[in-house]
């Protein structure tokens, strides 16, 4: 696979970075701080492979100090080239390695546990995935709580893999450590936060 593409090629990225970044972080921000909350992000362009949220996402949280892994499916040159020319992200095979992870196919993705979990001293430095799943809401209903939770919130994505949620409570069960989840579907986000607990049935 060629590593080079010419610029004409490359997708536009925010048509106003600054303050579409701003208000990007700001929807971020909020989905993690306020669970099962769904968030609406846009951006006018993007390559085939990622959506509109996933994206907007991309172009505000990487940069040249985040090491990103892509899923097999959003693994390719177009998506890398992308990336690397608006946001100067290096780009790993390792899951453990990554800052952040592109997830489009969620169910081909590794186990949560397989991406870095922070340490103890620097709980911080662990992966944030971002999955494209099917749609945000009309799957399974799952209850949650937990810190930006008054008393509990149902959610229910479609798309996440058959044993995402047991993979969920051995994450949310490690107290400062583990993943935070972003999960998006075309312009609709919705954050889990590696503070949030599923209630059992």
């Amino acid at each position: 696979m060629s590593s080079t593409l010419s610029l004409s090629d490359v997708k536009p990225g925010f048509a106003n970075p600054v303050l579409d970044s701003q208000s990007t972080f700001r929807q971020v921000l909020d989905a993690l701080c306020r669970p099962g909350s769904v968030r609406t992000l846009s951006l006018d362009d993007h390559p085939e492979g990622v959506g509109q949220a996933m994206g907007a996402i991309a172009l505000t949280l990487f940069d040249y100090d985040t090491p990103i892994w892509m899923s097999e499916g959003s693994a390719n040159e177009a998506v890398a080239q992308w990336l690397r020319f608006h946001c100067n992200c290096p780009m790993t095979s390792q899951p453990g390695e990554a800052a952040f992870a592109l997830c489009t196919k969620p169910d081909q993705a590794p186990s949560l546990s397989s991406f870095a979990q922070g340490d103890t001293k620097y709980p911080d430095r662990s992966t944030t995935l971002i999955y494209e799943v099917d749609a945000i809401t009309g799957g399974d209903t799952i209850t949650l709580h937990g810190p930006g939770i008054e008393s509990t919130v149902t959610i229910a994505p479609q798309g996440l893999p058959t044993d995402f949620w047991s993979q969920w409570d051995e994450n949310a069960g490690q107290f400062q450590l583990g993943v935070d989840v972003l999960l998006t579907a075309g312009n609709q986000l919705l954050g889990l936060p590696r503070t949030s607990r599923r209630v059992a049935n």
